[in-house]
């Protein structure tokens, strides 16, 4: 008889299964149509309870941009959080699936965060009357995308994966000091940024008129990030196997010549 495993023990042999990469497609495969769906879901409703809501009596209509603003700023810090615990997993534990993960999840990540940049832009014209300051939080949003366009460059720029993998994660584990930065620069500094309004110690300052239809769409850019996210992996798995075997292939034709 074997003895019946504890559910730490369980959890690390899920874990372990799954940071091979045949049982990760696999898994990956089965998940991301229901996780598609999910998100399709989501994104229907929040966008439906975004336009149904009623106007700030300060703000007007122009309170629909944080229902995209605040969610992309949100999954911009958790991108780059993700980014940093796969960097530990690299360094430390040299997980076969961190290097991949930390890759895939750099152009997303720059890809919320710009999103982000732009419809604050948006925002604060009609709101601040200029497109842009250089305040506390705003500047360390940008430091964030120059961050990520900086991990996708050296990644690109490095073909072996080895040592790209480890350059790379590196830099993110150094550069978390941001994240940091940019969540609290509102109440370090003094900047026109308003100050947290959702996830703070006292509870949310936002009414529930504006708060319901924030809440689903923070849900769904959630539910799209981990989406987008497993597919990234995925896809980034396939081009790594396919790079093996072109090389693989080629130096069979080289043994075959001589």
């Amino acid at each position: 008889m074997h003895a019946r495993m504890s559910p730490y023990a369980q959890l690390k042999s899920t874990v372990a299964g799954l940071a091979q990469p045949t049982r990760f497609l696999e898994v990956a495969e089965r998940v991301l149509p229901f996780l598609l769906a999910f998100t399709a879901l989501c994104l229907a409703w929040g966008l439906y309870l975004s336009f149904s809501s009623d106007v700030d009596y300060q703000q007007g209509s122009t309170v629909r941009i944080m229902y995209v603003h605040v969610p992309a700023a949100w999954i911009a810090m958790l991108c780059y959080t993700v980014m940093t615990a796969n960097a530990i997993g690299s360094i430390v534990w040299r997980h076969p699936l961190a290097d991949v993960a930390a890759r895939a999840a750099a152009p997303l990540g720059a890809s919320f965060t710009f999103v982000s940049l732009v419809t604050g832009a948006i925002w604060g014209k009609p709101m601040w009357g200029t497109w842009w300051v250089w305040d506390a939080r705003l500047t360390s949003m940008f430091i964030l995308f120059i961050m990520y366009l900086g991990i996708v460059a050296i990644n690109r720029a490095i073909d072996e994966p080895t040592r790209a993998a480890r350059v790379t994660a590196v830099l993110i584990i150094v550069g978390f000091v941001n994240i940091p930065i940019i969540k609290f620069s509102v109440d370090w500094w003094n900047t026109l940024h308003q100050p947290a309004s959702v996830l703070r110690l006292g509870g949310p300052a936002l009414d529930i008129e504006f708060l319901r239809p924030l809440t689903v769409m923070g849900l769904a850019f959630v539910t799209l990030f981990f989406t987008l996210y497993l597919a990234s992996i995925r896809n980034e798995i396939w081009r790594r196997k396919l790079i093996a075997q072109h090389r693989l292939a080629a130096r069979c034709a080289v043994h075959k010549e001589y």
